[in-house]
């Protein structure tokens, strides 16, 4: 009698499981070239039809210029038009092209409150018709995290929530949980040394703050390049016998 009900419970939780996933489109991922990066990530890089949160390490939690610019540089990488949604009109455009993310590529709204801006969040991750949907935000609740990760599965869109505040103290927020798939912080770090006077190359400290699946994770990277590519300083990438360039600690 036992077995029997076992059995018809685990035919019925497959059922529910089959409608669960019955209007998801078929997904993979986007590497992202770094061998050291992509093998932390389960399936080798980073999840489509998922949503993924960004925010910025010290003073970039209110700039949000090296986030913004690694979520152009994902969205580079796929084929199609970028819908980026945004309430504060300081985003600049030149800098997203020199990420790989070509201006004509790009659709802007300019939402009046936070409100509006998470609802064109949602209504463009439900279109289906983009390559990524991007979205500079201070607020990400768990109700409205979910809405977003079940619009991508959905569409197979790619959601990609750039984490900004009006003042640093606000950025504990980031510690809050939310269903996003992935949660990076990207920090500016030192630039890759010329042997002539200038600047080179921006290098950044990307963290892999939590990941379903998955141990956290930092790394140390030159910036995107007019690809949208990160890539392993040249320093490092010389040193064949090094363990990589990443520390691995417990997932928050």
């Amino acid at each position: 009698m036992m077995a029997a009900c076992s059995a018809e419970l685990e035919t019925l939780r497959a059922k529910v499981r089959t409608l669960e996933h019955a209007d998801r489109r078929p997904v993979g991922v986007l590497p992202f070239g770094v061998p050291a990066l992509d093998g932390v990530l389960p399936g080798g890089g980073l999840a489509l039809g998922a949503l993924h949160e960004i925010a910025g390490g010290g003073d970039d939690a209110v700039g949000g210029a090296a986030p913004a610019l690694f979520a152009a540089g994902v969205v580079a990488r796929l084929q199609g038009p970028v819908l980026w949604c945004i309430t504060r009109p300081d985003l600049f455009a030149p800098a997203l092209d020199q990420a790989g993310l070509e201006p004509d590529r790009v659709i802007y709204v300019e939402a009046g409150d936070e409100k509006a801006l998470m609802a064109c969040f949602e209504e463009g991750l439900r279109h289906g018709g983009l390559a990524g949907v991007v979205c500079e935000t201070s607020r990400l609740s768990m109700t409205a995290s979910r809405r977003l990760q079940l619009a991508a599965e959905a569409s197979g869109v790619i959601g990609l929530a750039v984490r900004r505040w009006r003042r640093a103290a606000e950025a504990a927020d980031f510690g809050q949980p939310t269903a996003a798939t992935t949660r990076w912080r990207v920090s500016a770090e030192p630039s890759a040394p010329l042997p002539v006077p200038g600047v080179g190359r921006a290098r950044w400290r990307i963290e892999l703050v939590r990941c379903r699946g998955a141990d956290a994770a930092d790394f140390i990277l030159d910036a995107c390049d007019e690809t949208g590519r990160l890539a392993l300083p040249a320093e490092l990438a010389r040193r064949s016998a090094a363990p990589g360039p990443r520390s691995r600690r417990a997932a928050a």
